[in-house]
């Protein structure tokens, strides 16, 4: 019998392989992609996510899990959409325009797929119309990340031109990236802030509930 947490152990680890073919032995079982994606894949990346919170795994550890819940979301993709099985929800994440950081950037949209979020990537030095277009292409939430103190402005900026555009009540703002804090957050009209990609994860989840 397929075993949920077998496939979330081998998404923990790493082990592209080994989830490739514990995915498709449960898929053969009859298991539904539903059911493959939440309770093993989603599981293993929330998993290594509260360890990479707490200290316990480093970066190299969460991009080698994030490609082995790839693996498996890959071959479940065209099952979910029989199954008629719906997104959490559109995030569009960025850089804020004059910053070209994306590590933690990437981390963040790694775990915002890991938890059943659509991701839509804008990339670095995202202009503030970049993060309009998103809203208006349908995205919930608005993830904004910088890492220079120079470029945190660029965050208040986009909420300015959300409220012009008269979009501001239609989508969650969520900000991070090593200089940001709460105090920021709260000073310039932002919805939430985590300090982290696992955190920023539980944070989309509760704005968008």
């Amino acid at each position: 019998m397929a075993d949920m947490a077998q496939i979330a152990r081998a998404v923990e680890g790493g082990r592209r392989k080994v989830v490739d073919q514990l995915v498709r032995e449960a898929l053969a079982e009859g298991v539904k992609a539903e059911t493959i994606l939440n309770e093993g894949l989603v599981v293993g990346m929330t998993n290594l996510g509260e360890q990479f919170k707490n200290g316990e795994v480093y970066v190299p550890e969460v991009l080698v899990a994030a490609r082995a819940m790839k693996t498996g979301t890959e071959i479940l993709k065209p099952l979910l959409v029989a199954e008629n099985v719906q997104s959490l929800g559109t995030v569009a994440i960025g850089t804020v325009e004059g910053d070209l950081h994306d590590i933690g950037k990437n981390l963040v949209g790694m775990m915002l797929e890991g938890s059943g979020f659509t991701v839509m990537d804008l990339g670095v030095d995202v202009k503030p119309e970049m993060f309009i277009d998103a809203v208006r292409g349908g995205a919930k939430i608005i993830g904004m990340s910088a890492l220079l103190t120079t470029t945190m402005p660029m965050m208040a900026k986009v909420i300015e031109r959300l409220k012009d555009e008269g979009l501001r009540d239609q989508v969650k703002v969520m900000i991070g990236g090593a200089p940001i804090t709460q105090e920021y957050a709260d000073e310039i009209g932002a919805d939430g802030y985590s300090s982290d990609a696992a955190s920023a994860a539980e944070l989309a989840k509760r704005l968008i509930a």
